[in-house]
């Protein structure tokens, strides 16, 4: 996971994100041997099948877009984009439906899961083709964000799933996550071993050198690293159909009242998290930007020689 810096001007991130998003619309279109060495600057969600990942990620667009149920629920591989405007209109845009406004986010969810059965099939199968969704939104907590929601750790395979489809979710994590471009956001449950967490496991494999060893206190690896605590809905509030936007509402209460949480601000909550997540992509793509120029370039390069 790179350090954070010094924060990059507002100014620049408002140019260099959207700059950053299209390129990857541009290269998601290439095929493999079009897009070899074009790792993408991007950030990748991981976590163990009821690590609350999606859950996280609602809470970051401030609705309730992602199929649910029981066993994996994501089952491709979800490009989210999400764009902060002036508008007071919410919608959502997907790369394989050009020109088309999803103003209802039920309808959102509903295309996340035709698009996934219609590459995975109907019953529990798994593909590593993206589905790339870019959502518009005015609300004050959402900014400007690439994350990549990766299907959940399982080991009990169900439905069509292969009898190795741990191995199977694994690598196509590790994929993603073993690329310097890529930032890890490593989800766990509060409640949960840290020694024990598949997202952990995985980051320590992708990179090594910024995980804690065994022995080191997780206190201080998490003021290190700078972990952010959330609230996630609970699956009775869920069942119950209780709004992303009350959850948030409970968690700003919840944290502010509770005198264990009293100087601990910076590091709770998911406008917080949104935040901290913003200011890693920003002053990651501008360090790896020049090098991605570079290498854009030499591929113009050998394209024009080719044509000639």
């Amino acid at each position: 996971m790179p350090k954070l810096a010094a924060a990059v001007p507002e100014t620049v991130g408002q140019a260099v994100i959207p700059l950053v998003n299209s390129l990857q619309d541009i290269i998601a279109r290439l095929d493999g041997d079009a897009a070899a060495g074009l790792e993408l600057l991007q950030m990748a969600a991981i976590g163990g099948l009821s690590s609350s990942k999606s859950s996280v990620l609602e809470a970051l667009v401030g609705r309730d877009f992602l199929p649910r149920g029981p066993d994996i629920c994501t089952r491709r591989p979800l490009v989210l984009q999400l764009v902060r405007h002036a508008s007071p209109e919410e919608w959502g845009e997907f790369l394989h439906a050009p020109g088309r406004q999803f103003h209802d986010f039920e309808q959102i969810k509903r295309e996340i899961q035709l698009e996934t059965d219609k590459e995975a099939g109907d019953n529990k199968g798994v593909s590593k083709k993206q589905i790339r969704l870019k959502i518009f939104s005015p609300n004050v907590h959402v900014l400007d964000i690439t994350l990549v929601d990766l299907p959940g750790i399982t080991r009990v395979p169900v439905g069509d799933q292969p009898s190795d489809i741990e191995s199977r979710i694994r690598a196509m994590i590790m994929q993603y996550i073993k690329h310097p471009s890529c930032i890890i956001l490593a989800v766990s449950l509060a409640n949960a071993d840290l020694a024990n967490s598949d997202a952990l496991q995985l980051a320590r494999l992708a990179d090594p050198d910024d995980i804690m060893d065994r022995g080191t206190d997780a206190r201080n690896f998490l003021l290190k690293f700078g972990y952010v605590g959330v609230v996630n809905r609970s699956q009775e509030d869920i069942n119950f159909n209780r709004s992303v936007q009350d959850a948030l509402a409970f968690e700003e209460k919840f944290f502010s009242t509770l005198p264990a949480y009293h100087g601990l601000a910076h590091c709770c909550g998911v406008p917080q998290l949104a935040k901290k997540l913003n200011m890693i992509l920003l002053k990651h793509i501008t360090n790896m930007l020049p090098g991605l120029k570079t290498r854009l370039n030499a591929q113009l390069v050998a394209v024009a020689k080719h044509s000639y």
